[in-house]
C-alpha cells in the first residue's frame, strides 16, 4: 500500500453514490487518503439530493463532476470501491476490491437518499478507521 492510500469509488454514472463516498471519504481522511471517483458511464450532473444532503453537512461538492473510468485510475489506486458498476470496472491483480452494494439514488426524493448517504458515511469511516485508523469521527455535519 502507497505511503498515503489512494482510493478510488467508481459507480456508474458518477454522479451520486461515489461522489457521496468521495467527498466524505476525503473530509474525514483529512489528507492522509487520496480519493478519486469515476463512473462506468458518466452522467451529466452531480444528483441534486446528494449535493443537497452533502451541502447540510457543511460539505462542499460545487467542484464535483462525473468523470470516465480509466484503466490508469484503477492502476493508480490501493481500494477500489465499486457500487453497482458491475462488470465496467477492470480488474488488476494485487489491487484490493470492495463492492459496496447500494440502491442508487437516481431520480429519489431527498428523503429516499438520506439513508443511502448516512449508509455511505458509515462505510467510509469503517474503511478509513481500517486504513489510517482515523475513521471513527461523527458523522458529517453541524
Amino acid at each position: 500500500m502507497s505511503e498515503v492510500p489512494e482510493i478510488l469509488v467508481v459507480c456508474t454514472h458518477n454522479a451520486g453514490r461515489s461522489v457521496a463516498a468521495r467527498v466524505l471519504l476525503d473530509h474525514y481522511g483529512k489528507g492522509r487518503v487520496a480519493v478519486r471517483s469515476a463512473g462506468s458511464a458518466p452522467g451529466e450532473t452531480i444528483n441534486p439530493a446528494v449535493a443537497q444532503i452533502l451541502g447540510e453537512r457543511g460539505l462542499d461538492v460545487s467542484k464535483e463532476f462525473p468523470k470516465p473510468l480509466t484503466e490508469e485510475a484503477v492502476r493508480a489506486a490501493d481500494v477500489v470501491v465499486t457500487m453497482g458498476c458491475g462488470d465496467a470496472c477492470p480488474v488488476f491483480p494485487a489491487k484490493r476490491y470492495l463492492d459496496w452494494d447500494l440502491a442508487d439514488p437516481a431520480g429519489r426524493p431527498v428523503e429516499e437518499v438520506r439513508p443511502i448517504v448516512d449508509d455511505i458515511d458509515r462505510r467510509a469511516r469503517a474503511l478509513l478507521d481500517e486504513l489510517i485508523g482515523d475513521g471513527r469521527g461523527a458523522p458529517a455535519g453541524p
